[in-house]
């Protein structure tokens, strides 16, 4: 055996990312020796023959065992014998049994010659006198001190110590190669499956969802998707203003999708949710060191959106030391991790969202104006629920189709009473809260029936006609009950003062009969609707 030939061997097999070429290189490679008889390699894999493998009765363990993989030869007695097969009777091989398992066991190489030993270490002697076998090397596959199989060389003439810590050597280095192969196999594995789950996912919300991802005909959601529709082919940026709820991060998802950049990376990134000492690290990454728990180099949310958009929620929770540095990204597309002097450049488009009035915080002081104006390119202003009234029962049976559908809980249907109940109700929650309480609906529904759990008494009152604003952000006490009283009273005239039953005034509050009576009484409301 050459050292030549082993160099050669080793280079072809760390050229390739597939694992079978790997395995074919190397049993080809060193059996185009002229002392090499016969090169094989056996890789430890789950047992799957169990009940039909002829080493069966000698497997001490039926978990796992040897597989045959790659085999290659040349007979002298026979030109038309073929050595390359893998399915003949040594395809699987038990652990510690013989001297390929005991290889695999212990991870210790073995070498066995005729000159030495006789026979006695052959389980076909006549194999090997036919084929003037001379010698039998045994390598252990060892990867980070884990042993992948065994590689095995029968050779025609016995292999010096030089030559047995070649092959040594060469043993490590094919490990190596079958360690990358196959950890190339699963990350092409992985991306595969990561790509068909987007596809999906982006078929089912293109399935699921209304044009746009907004369910809603009210002038204030058909202005805001007017400018989604003109703004999402261009790369201008856009700031989203609403209330927490009421789909700011629908409406980038639409800006994304209507863009050129649909096929890239949507990152959301959620500014309130995010400590203040990790904003840099989070949105420009970090290397090795820079920090303490810094144990790896790691990519910031820009980085992994480049190519794509990136979403900014809550944009006005950024600190103002860090607003400074976003600036540059928006500006000229370039920015350093943190710990790292290199300066890294992308191409981002960025949609942001608040629920803060940015220009008042610019002015106190606590928000960049400059940064203001450059996220604000195009501004998106999201209406809150209790200003679209229209919109509330539209949005009540998207919901539930989406969540009976997907818990199998067919056969639920919004009644009049519960739109009734539904459109009485202020929804400071927005869009958001409309969604839990349908779903909240749906798990304790009860013989068919819907159990919608409101509270209007604290609700925020909706524009419908004789409501009145709420102008201080929260009710007083006494504020508090005469609301409740109007909408008790409210819900007996529209119920004819009835109580119970499915057009009852309890039905339309979204409450208990037992609970209205109850109200009804602390509230010094009469029985006479009874």
């Amino acid at each position: 055996m050459q050292l030549k030939t082993l160099q050669q061997v080793a280079l072809q097999a760390a050229s390739s990312t597939r694992l079978e070429c790997v395995l074919k290189s190397i049993t080809e490679g060193l059996a185009s020796d002229d002392s090499v008889a016969l090169a094989r390699v056996w890789l430890i894999q789950d047992g799957d023959e169990c009940e039909t493998c002829s080493a069966r009765e000698v497997c001490p363990a039926r978990d796992r065992c040897l597989h045959l993989v790659a085999s290659d030869g040349r007979s002298q007695v026979d030109p038309d014998a073929v050595w390359n097969r893998t399915d003949g009777d040594y395809r699987r091989m038990p652990l510690g049994v013989r001297k390929i398992g005991r290889v695999g066991s212990t991870g210790k190489p073995e070498y066995h010659c005729v000159e030495g030993s006789g026979l006695s270490w052959l389980f076909d002697p006549a194999w090997a006198q036919r084929e003037g076998i001379s010698c039998f090397a045994g390598q252990p596959l060892l990867f980070r001190g884990e042993v992948l199989g065994v590689l095995a060389v029968f050779c025609r003439a016995p292999l010096e110590e030089e030559k047995l810590l070649w092959l040594r050597t060469f043993a490590d280095q094919a490990a190596v190669a079958i360690a990358n192969a196959r950890a190339f196999v699963e990350i092409e594995s992985l991306r595969a499956r990561v790509e068909l789950e987007r596809d999906y996912l982006r078929d089912e919300l293109r399935d699921t969802r209304h044009p746009a991802g907004i369910v809603g005909e009210s002038p204030g959601i058909r202005a805001a998707l007017d400018v989604v529709a003109r703004v999402a082919p261009t790369d201008a940026s856009v700031l989203v203003l609403g209330e927490t709820g009421t789909g700011k991060e629908l409406i980038a998802s639409a800006i994304h999708e209507g863009s050129e950049r649909a096929d890239a990376p949507l990152v959301r990134v959620n500014c309130a949710a995010t400590p203040h000492e990790l904003f840099e690290s989070e949105f420009f990454g970090h290397v090795k060191g820079s920090f303490t728990g810094a144990s790896r180099d790691r990519a910031g949310r820009f980085e992994v959106a480049d190519g794509g958009t990136i979403f900014l929620d809550e944009v006005g929770e950024i600190p103002l030391e860090l607003q400074g540095k976003l600036l540059r990204v928006l500006q000229e597309g370039q920015f350093s991790r943190v710990g790292d002097e290199a300066v890294r450049s992308v191409n981002v488009r960025v949609v942001a969202a608040t629920n803060r009035d940015l220009q008042a915080e610019a002015r106190a002081g606590r928000f960049r104006e400059d940064l203001y104006y450059r996220l604000a390119v195009v501004t998106i202003d999201m209406p809150p629920l209790r200003e679209r009234p229209g919109d509330v029962e539209l949005l009540a049976r998207h919901f539930l189709r989406n969540v009976t559908s997907r818990r199998n809980a067919n056969g639920l249907l919004l009644r009049p009473e519960d739109v009734g109940a539904l459109n009485a109700y202020g929804w400071p929650g927005n869009v958001r809260e409309l969604h839990n309480v349908i779903e909240r609906a749906v798990i304790l529904a009860s013989h068919d029936r819907l159990h919608l759990d409101l509270a209007p008494a604290m609700s925020v009152p909706s524009t419908a006609e004789g409501a009145e604003p709420m102008v201080a952000g929260f009710y007083t006490e006494t504020e508090r009950l005469a609301r409740m009283r109007r909408d008790v009273l409210l819900a007996l005239e529209r119920a004819d003062g009835q109580l119970s039953g499915a057009q009852g005034a309890a039905a339309l509050l979204g409450i208990k009969p037992s609970t209205l009576r109850s109200r009804m009484k602390s509230l010094g409301i009469a029985r006479r609707f009874e």
